[in-house]
């Protein structure tokens, strides 16, 4: 998918694989007021801690994430979701494979 959004199905879990020791990410939608990401974390991979000046969606496609925000660790899996507040410290490790897909709005 490009920046020009087309009308299509797809199977969003599908649009990134998984690559030993690597995080791949795959920008779906890229626009002023928010993007939409879909991450693939193999097992051990982490994002170090970080804020954003946007709130954040992640959904949890496959597998399962361990999401620390603040002081408070949450392990979310499979068809959950959570939101990462702005300006909150966060950062996302893989204990296991996982695929999320991450909104974040700007507006």
């Amino acid at each position: 998918m490009s920046n020009s959004l087309v009308a299509r199905v797809a199977e969003l879990a599908s649009l990134a694989q998984y690559q030993a020791d690597s995080i791949i990410s795959r920008t779906l939608v890229n626009k002023p007021g928010g993007t939409v990401t879909l991450f693939a974390f193999a097992q051990g991979q982490a994002l170090s801690e970080h804020t954003s000046p946007y709130d954040a969606l992640a959904q949890i496609l496959d597998g399962r994430a361990e999401i620390r925000i603040a002081a408070e660790t949450f392990s979310v899996a499979q068809g959950e979701a959570i939101i990462l507040p702005a300006h909150q410290p966060h950062a996302v490790s893989a204990s296991e494979n996982f695929k999320m897909l991450l909104t974040m709005i700007r507006a």
